[in-house]
């Protein structure tokens, strides 16, 4: 057996998780790209419409990254993959301010003064009952009692509300959950 040969059985060998691997990263770029022109939530914020959707999608896509290897090996390429990628993913947008700002968007006012701003609920996709929820998770009962809902570039919505006093007071999960048990 020449060098040649020996370099052409690794090559071979190493040619399907190469596959695997680019599969694995070309489904991770698409993936952030439809999810960035579809819109996004918090994944507490997920309908079971949305849960099925991931699930569903997670699974079609198996198998363009895996193509007809379903060994362990092939499974911890295409895993490590995502890892490699999205880590490089996260160093870009870090770099590039423009570029993150174009994949996460700016955050958007739901929520003034009392009011739903109807145009940005639209374009965050969020329905009256799903903001009355959040708002509600936030400790907030009412939307009248809102000063202030954002729904931030990471998903998540900020509830602020007016004290008794009329002065603005920022709640969290946290402060909410511990005034619901009180």
């Amino acid at each position: 057996m020449t060098a040649g040969d020996f370099l052409e059985l690794i090559f071979i060998a190493v040619l399907p998780y190469l596959m695997i691997a680019g599969a694995s990263a070309g489904v991770y770029i698409f993936l952030i790209f439809a999810i960035r022109l579809f819109g996004k939530k918090e994944f507490s914020q997920l309908s079971t419409f949305d849960i099925v959707f991931i699930l569903l999608i997670s699974n079609a896509v198996q198998h363009s990254m895996l193509a007809t290897d379903v060994t362990f090996l092939g499974g911890l390429v295409s895993a490590i993959t995502l890892f490699v990628v999205n880590y490089i993913f996260k160093n870009i947008i870090y770099k590039i301010p423009d570029l993150s700002t174009w994949l996460q968007g700016h955050p958007l006012m739901l929520v003034y003064e009392g009011t739903p701003i109807v145009e940005n609920m639209s374009k965050a996709k969020i329905s009256f009952p799903e903001l009355e929820s959040v708002i509600r998770e936030h400790g907030v009962m009412e939307i009248k009692d809102v000063s202030l809902a954002v729904l931030e570039t990471n998903g998540v919505i900020s509830v602020v509300e007016k004290d008794e006093d009329g002065n603005l007071e920022k709640k969290s999960r946290a402060q909410s959950d511990e005034d619901c048990l009180e």
